[in-house]
């Protein structure tokens, strides 16, 4: 199976199971917005339990707030965002089809990466266990002449984004013949900025009503409550503010599935630090955070950091925390150092001061900023391509598989008496009852047993709880394993005990 098979497989199976469905279908859908089912919501759920545990109630210097999606439209003049939130577009006049032209650019060079990564597989090959890759890579020719054409590109391309050269960005575009993905043809309109700011009118009547933006990000909403929460909570630098929530862009190019879109949510956290430490802290996030990733499990090949080329206009450093999705590394988390630029242009803007006074130094000082922002759909995404496995069993049989670590599993225990008669169904309601309170359970008892562990399966249940006519004499059941397909046999007694070690959190943050 291809990765773009595998990516419209992934696509299929959210829908099937419940995990994810195009925003009003029945109408035909909305481009780019998606609405989470009952099996996704319990997933996103739990990704967000587990970034606040982590993030909040490990750290005692780090409090959460929850702020309005709706600001004053200054905010947004202070930021910047309403001057340079812009995408470079580029549209084929064959296709009248719009793309980002740096992204564009940046699926040309994952295509020269490619071809130096089959060059790669292929000496692999060839040598066996003498093979050096890296030797291979500064020496072989046809890597050597791709890594040079790749570094060029690379080069134009940050140089004409740091210098808002549009029309060098078509130029790169033309000089490296990218074809429109739909019409194949190289006809292309001149590149030109777009705001991805969405506004609506705050009041009752429309003459009397003021512009206001759909926050294009939720760190404003920290940014703006910084004295709020520093003076309520007696909050002492270096802290953090931590906040989860919806975030707005009228992306022109939205695709691949959930991993752009217009309504999307974010998990961030700004932390504030004294002036001259920010880098400081900044390298101690960016191990913090791959941290907790890796604690998933779900292999620690698959991540990498990507350091920016191009800096934004507030930071002194920026690193990605990039993902293996079935369509290449794409970034799951930017940490930002942000230098006091949000605090210094909220205090001038509002003409209120953004400092903080130092007991330690006697001094009053605009903090600097480290962020950390992940984008808790993309996660989703990751790990349901990460954890997404058919397999073939030594009966012959295939299965479709979620392997999602279990603390974070939709659903933690499935309750299946073995058939639906012989008081076992009224035994294995008892024991539903008994476990609901804790863990998410889900009740089954259609099918055969075989099709019931299935349909958990597929849906990344980590255990199934059997109840048999033994059950009725021994008082005990079969907790069936998903990744192993092994059984083990305990007691009723001590399944909450087991059950509890097995899905908590803390198995999760113990690693952290």
């Amino acid at each position: 199976m291809t990765q773009e098979e595998l990516f419209k497989t992934l696509t299929a199976h959210a829908k099937e199971y419940g995990f994810i469905f195009q925003s009003s279908e029945i109408y035909d859908g909305l481009g780019a917005v998606y609405d989470y089912g009952q099996m996704g919501v319990e997933l996103k759920n739990n990704i967000k339990k587990y970034w606040w545990e982590a993030m909040v109630h490990l750290n005692e210097n780090i409090v959460g707030i929850d702020s309005a999606i709706f600001m004053h439209p200054k905010v947004w003049e202070a930021s910047g965002h309403l001057s340079a939130f812009n995408d470079p577009l580029i549209d084929n006049r064959d296709s009248k089809k719009r793309y980002r032209a740096d992204v564009l650019i940046e699926d040309y060079m994952a295509k020269l990466e490619e071809r130096m990564n089959k060059e790669v597989e292929k000496g692999r090959r060839r040598f066996g266990e003498a093979f050096d890759e890296e030797q291979f890579r500064t020496t072989n020719p046809n890597v050597l002449r791709n890594k040079a054409k790749w570094d060029e590109v690379n080069t134009r391309m940050v140089e004409a984004l740091n210098s808002d050269n549009l029309a060098e960005l078509k130029q790169i575009i033309m000089d490296c013949e990218i074809a429109c993905p739909i019409s194949g043809t190289r006809n292309w309109t001149d590149v030109r900025q777009f705001n991805l700011m969405f506004s609506t009118q705050l009041g009752t009547i429309s003459e009397e009503a003021s512009t206001i933006y759909l926050r294009p990000e939720t760190a404003q909403g920290i940014f703006v409550n910084f004295l709020n929460v520093q003076k309520s909570a007696r909050m002492k630098v270096p802290f953090g503010i931590a906040q989860i929530g919806k975030a707005f862009r009228n992306e022109i190019v939205a695709r691949q599935f959930i991993f752009r879109m217009r309504e999307f949510e974010q998990m961030e956290m700004q932390f504030f630090v004294r002036p001259g430490s920010e880098l400081e802290w900044f390298e101690k996030w960016k191990e913090a955070r791959l941290a907790w990733y890796k604690a998933l499990g779900l292999g620690d090949e698959k991540y990498r950091y990507h350091d920016h080329d191009k800096l934004a206009h507030y930071a002194n450093a920026a690193t990605d925390i990039e993902f293996e999705f079935p369509f290449g590394f794409k970034e799951l988390e930017g940490i930002h150092s942000r230098t006091d630029f949000d605090l210094a242009q909220h205090q001038q803007f509002s003409g209120r001061k953004m400092q903080y006074f130092d007991p330690e130094t006697g001094e009053s000082y605009v903090p600097y900023v480290v962020e950390t922002s992940i984008g808790l759909d993309r996660t989703f995404l990751a790990i349901l391509s990460a954890a997404y496995c058919e397999e073939k069993l030594e009966n012959g049989e295939e299965r479709v598989v979620l392997r999602i670590p279990p603390a974070i599993a939709p659903v933690k225990l499935a309750v299946l008496p073995l058939v639906r008669k012989d008081s076992l169904p009224e035994k294995a309601r008892e024991i539903m009852n008994e476990l609901k309170y804790d863990f998410n359970c889900q009740y089954d008892e259609k099918d055969s047993i075989g099709r019931r562990y299935r349909r958990q399966d597929a849906i990344g249940t980590p255990f199934c709880i059997t109840i048999d006519h033994d059950t009725l004499e021994d008082n005990c059941v079969t907790i069936r394993y998903r990744d192993t397909m092994e059984q083990e046999r305990v007691p009723i007694v001590s399944l909450r005990s087991i059950m509890e070690k097995k899905v908590s959190l803390r198995s999760l943050l113990e690693k952290l």
